[in-house]
């Protein structure tokens, strides 16, 4: 764990959970596993606010506890995971890859999984539905007037005859807005029903995207239920395993359970002083059983992460090749989701054939030309398919290893680019594909002048982009008997531009939280103008009352928050972007150590 990653983590947690917990969060990432006393006495933070830290950790999975290291009976020491910290970097992607699969009832679902760590399938559910029905209008469904609506239209004028004649309902019609204004207690049926959040939450199950809690196990209970050994005078008890289990190890991992939950989400009608406590006490008499007590669920970054490789290798074969050739290659991975190990190099095995079926029948593409562009795949440097053996019209494998190794060369590539120039990019791939090459055949090779070259290698050189390497003919090392060759380390360069883009990150969120200092009061005054401005419209204040307080911000304020809005999505933005850099080399990295 470097010193950037330390800093980074510190900032997500800060950002997210306040400064109490990234001030013992830090600690631990810095120190180990440490019990609680250790904890209270190196950071100074009282008893009851470091547990209540220490819960919030554990509750996100940024934190495990287990028995001490000297074994049954010590106290019990808790560690963070750096690796999970980090992850928060990436909730806005989870959150909106969701969204795309699954719409916006997944979208809600991982958002309150993300916000409240883990949470039982009953009062995600719950939750959600009340989400979704608060979004539908709760007051007033206003349907515009245009051409697509006219039979909307006349069918609303049909239910405004009736109910205005047989049972005197009064229903508003706004001439300024083209809008038919109906009251809220027709909308009733407008609420979202639990079985279909259910629906929801059970499709992103059997997709793996979510994934059962480890079942909690007390910090003695595994040294407890250890099988009794003597022990031998003078030898050191056995150190007990602090591994924590991984939720795939149990086998009801991805079950759903049988849940006894009906009824529609819940529309709040009022948001007066007393409505917090009216929903704890609402909350406490709703807690009746629906049959999941007990099994919490969280996501499953790691199938994301699946997702996220999965989408980059499509994308890469696109813009390398066409779409008929992605379409292609998302059918392998498709295919091969199940079968395949999430560290394995590449996937298992298909046949033409199988792949010719699994193609989406709006391609309409006859089976040569399927078989042209396997070989077309196959015959490609990137090497991102390859071929296995000719049963079946030819066996494919999808190389992953590869296909990253590929991604992270290219992102390496892009950044010498960026940094130092195309002629330096050209350079820096002309020793990616010689590996080791002599000064004057970099210049040869390049076709770049001798002073241009020796400057721009050793300006590589200063950044540790490239390696120079010692070949000595005699044992004296002696410089006019010794062949200096430049080289290129993919690995340990991607190593180093990982922590390059951690530190770029934590720039870019110190900036942020920097400029929101910076114009604080600015903001407050934006937020209640507008908190203002809505409960006027909520209770049907006239125009003139809304364009009064519309007034009180200058128009040189609104000129400042424009501004810094744009400043704030740009600084997102950037944040985003490395984050996807930062996930392709983690990517290649993880997959260079499984395979070694």
């Amino acid at each position: 764990m470097t010193a950037q990653e330390v800093r980074l983590c510190g900032l997500l947690l800060r950002e997210h959970f306040g400064e109490v917990v990234e001030k013992v969060g830090t600690h631990l990432l810095r120190g180990g596993a440490q019990n609680l006393r250790i904890i209270i006495h190196e950071t100074g933070v009282p008893l009851d606010l470091v547990k209540k830290s220490l819960c919030v950790l554990v509750q996100h999975g940024a934190c495990v506890f287990s028995s001490g290291r000297k074994g049954a009976g010590s106290p019990t020491e808790y560690r963070t995971s750096c690796d999970r910290i980090l992850r928060i970097l990436r909730y806005p992607r989870y959150i909106y890859t969701t969204k795309t699969l699954y719409g916006d009832t997944g979208e809600l679902i991982i958002e309150e999984l993300l916000q409240r760590g883990h949470m039982t399938m009953s009062s995600t559910v719950k939750t959600v539905a009340d989400r979704l029905t608060q979004n539908m209008e709760g007051q007033y469904l206003s349907v515009c007037i245009n051409q697509g609506l006219s039979k909307l239209f006349s069918l609303f004028l049909k239910v405004f005859l009736v109910l205005r004649f047989l049972f005197f309902v009064e229903i508003e019609y706004d001439k300024e807005t083209a809008a038919v204004l109906i009251p809220p207690f027709l909308l009733e049926g407008l609420c979202m029903d639990y079985g279909e959040v259910s629906n929801a939450f059970s499709k992103l199950v059997e997709t793996h995207f979510l994934q059962r809690c480890p079942p909690m196990v007390a910090a003695g209970a595994a040294a407890s239920a250890a099988p009794a050994t003597p022990a031998t005078p003078g030898t050191p008890a056995a150190p007990v395993s602090t591994a924590p289990p991984s939720p795939e190890s149990f086998p009801d991992c991805y079950k759903v359970p049988h849940m006894t939950l009906v009824g529609r989400g819940k529309r709040q009608l009022c948001s007066e002083d007393g409505e917090d406590q009216r929903n704890a006490k609402r909350a406490k008499m709703d807690s009746q059983a629906h049959g999941d007590e007990g099994i919490c669920w969280q996501v499953n970054f790691e199938r994301f992460h699946l997702h996220f490789r999965d989408q980059a290798i499509i994308s890469a074969v696109a813009n390398k090749l066409d779409q008929t050739s992605s379409e292609i290659v998302r059918t392998m991975l498709r295919m091969s989701e199940v079968t395949t190990s999430p560290t394995a190099t590449c996937t298992k095995p298909l046949s033409a054939n199988e792949i010719f079926r699994s193609l989406p029948p709006s391609y309409n593409i006859a089976r040569p030309i399927v078989d042209q562009y396997l070989t077309l795949l196959v015959d490609d440097p990137m090497e991102f398919v390859g071929k296995a053996g000719e049963s079946g019209g030819g066996m494919y494998v999808v190389n992953l290893h590869r296909a990253l190794a590929n991604l992270a060369r290219a992102t390496l590539e892009s950044v010498v680019q960026e940094r130092f120039g195309s002629r330096s990019a050209r350079i820096f791939r002309l020793l990616l594909r010689k590996r080791h090459l002599e000064q004057k055949q970099v210049e040869d090779f390049a076709m770049i002048p001798a002073k241009e070259a020796k400057d721009m290698l050793y300006t590589l050189l200063a950044q540790n982009l490239v390696q120079l390497q010692e070949i000595p003919k005699t044992p004296d090392f002696a410089p006019s008997r010794t062949f200096y060759l430049y080289t290129v380390n993919q690995l340990p360069t991607a190593r180093m531009l990982l922590q390059n883009c951690y530190k770029t990150v934590a720039n870019l969120i110190e900036r942020r939280l920097f400029e929101s200092r910076e114009n604080k009061r600015l903001l407050e005054k934006s937020q209640r103008i507008e908190a203002i401005l809505a409960s006027l419209q909520a209770s049907g204040a006239e125009p003139e009352q809304l364009t009064e307080v519309e007034e009180m911000i200058t128009a040189t304020e609104k000129q400042q928050l424009e501004a810094l809005r744009l400043h704030i999505n740009k600084l997102d933005s950037a944040e985003n972007q490395v984050d996807e850099s930062i996930f392709l080399l983690e990517s290649y990295i993880n997959s260079t150590a499984s395979t070694s």
